[in-house]
């Protein structure tokens, strides 16, 4: 057995020895901009996600788990090296939104996943896991050469087709592949599906990584005719189109699933299933009709719970309890360590040293283990769907918010107040002051960069967009 050089991995390593040698497979389904109650297991009222439900039934499910951004790259980023992005300085999607007469200038980032960083699946394949990407991967650098999944340790990669107009794969190519769907989802699946038939007595690593449910909100025809049948407009979710889309998305995670069982590998196999955002509930101050992520507050983009509490579950046959739940705060950049110490793999000693994430192998094995740290996000940009420029954190059920813009700050009190409807920042002043004080350590201990006042500032063009960097 292997001894891990980080310190963080080396938490929860010596009682679960056994479980590492095992070699499990690992399957992360990664869905995009996905809500928090965007499943019928979390409480959604109108969609329909049977097989997740079972997912979660059968495994943990997770009530305060995070992204570790309000946006997707960051988070995706934060999966892949179990680093905050913040200390990636790849603070935001890929190119993100220049805003030349906000009230702030943001900071330059990293804009793409850098060689040196070391990802799961690189650490997994050099120590014999076959490794397989599905899906988006939005970590490239724009006009870079080298470019894609396979340039950062996976074996294979399967994305959408090109000609693929949103989520509709072109006829031709539909017909010349002799493909089953024309939808993009069903297509990867299938690709998924093969991957594994194909994989051999090498343990895997399935990274499948669904465009689902972003936008172009686009289902397919038969499941959005099927519930423009049941719409019922007292429901917190009535959109048919995005219901579609996530009934793609569970039927997807069922068709793995079963393609895992069907070789015999089910027991074997850890299933881990998150979202790297909020669910999308408005763009440049309007509501539409995408989705909502009652009762938490705003969305995708925002400053609030609503943009960055995710659904979370894991399945794991003969070590995660059946049916049981987890209340402790977990955040994405987890997922890489978690990941290296159930697969029995040390990583990279320089890399290890600089991981956020905790392993979350003892929080598997019993639910009301707690993991005793603070949660952080800083994003010093501007988004479509968002609040300003931003840094927060959460301490135990407190969480704190800072506004770049402005200085202010808001403090919540969460588990009795899990809609952010009641700041508590000029009452329970020692709390505050203490939370904020934290925060600026922790952005100046990994040289977090910070926004600036613009002297282009422009009150009458601050939302303006240019969207060609």
């Amino acid at each position: 057995m292997r001894t891990l050089v980080s310190v963080t991995l080396i938490a929860c390593w010596a009682p679960f020895a056994s479980l590492a040698e095992s070699r499990p497979n690992i399957v992360l389904f990664l869905a995009d901009d996905l809500g928090w109650t965007g499943t019928g297991s979390f409480g959604s009222d109108f969609y329909e996600t049977p097989n997740l439900d079972t997912l979660a039934s059968k495994g943990m499910s997770f009530s305060n788990a995070y992204a570790a951004c309000t946006v997707c790259s960051p988070t995706r980023a934060s999966v892949m090296t179990g680093m905050y992005p913040a200390r990636l300085r790849l603070t935001d999607f890929i190119s993100g939104q220049k805003r030349p007469y906000a009230k702030m200038t943001v900071p330059d980032w990293t804009m793409g996943l850098e060689s040196r960083r070391v990802t799961i699946a690189e650490a997994l394949k050099s120590d014999g896991y076959r490794t397989i990407h599905i899906g988006k991967w939005h970590l490239d650098f724009p006009n870079a050469q080298i470019q894609g999944p396979t340039a950062h340790g996976f074996d294979v990669s399967h994305e959408k087709p090109q000609d693929s107009r949103g989520y509709i794969i072109n006829e031709d190519t539909v017909n010349s592949l002799n493909l089953n769907s024309n939808y993009v989802t069903d297509y990867l699946t299938d690709k998924a599906i093969e991957e594994i038939d194909a994989t051999g007595n090498q343990p895997f690593f399935l990274y499948f990584a669904y465009h689902t449910p972003h936008t172009p909100i686009q289902g397919r025809d038969d499941l959005v005719k099927y519930f423009e049948g049941k719409v019922d407009p007292k429901a917190i979710h009535n959109n048919p189109i995005y219901a579609a889309m996530v009934k793609s998305l569970d039927m997807s995670v069922g068709n793995v699933v079963d393609a895992v069982t069907k070789k015999g590998l089910l027991d074997d196999t850890l299933f881990i299933f998150t979202s790297d955002n909020g669910g999308l509930t408005r763009r440049y101050g309007k509501y539409d009709e995408f989705t909502e992520n009652i009762p938490l507050r705003r969305g995708k983009g925002s400053a609030y719970e609503g943009g960055v509490r995710v659904p979370a579950i894991a399945r794991w046959s003969g070590v995660i309890p059946e049916g049981s739940q987890s209340d402790t705060p977990i955040i994405t950049v987890d997922y890489y360590p978690t990941i290296l110490e159930i697969a029995g793999v040390s990583g990279d000693p320089n890399h290890n040293e600089d991981v956020d994430g905790r392993s979350l192998l003892s929080v598997f094995k019993n639910s009301l283990h707690t993991i005793k740290r603070h949660l952080y996000w800083h994003y010093p940009h501007y988004h479509a769907g968002g609040d300003g420029p931003y840094s927060a954190i959460r301490a135990g059920n407190w969480r704190l918010i800072e506004f770049h813009e402005t200085g202010n700050v808001e403090l919540y009190r969460l588990d009795k107040d899990i809609g952010e409807s009641q700041d508590k920042a000029e009452i329970n002043l020692k709390t505050r002051d203490q939370l904020r004080l934290k925060l600026a350590k922790w952005r100046k201990s990994i040289a977090a960069q910070m926004p600036a006042k613009n002297p282009n500032y422009d009150p009458s063009r601050a939302t303006e967009v240019v969207r060609n960097r």
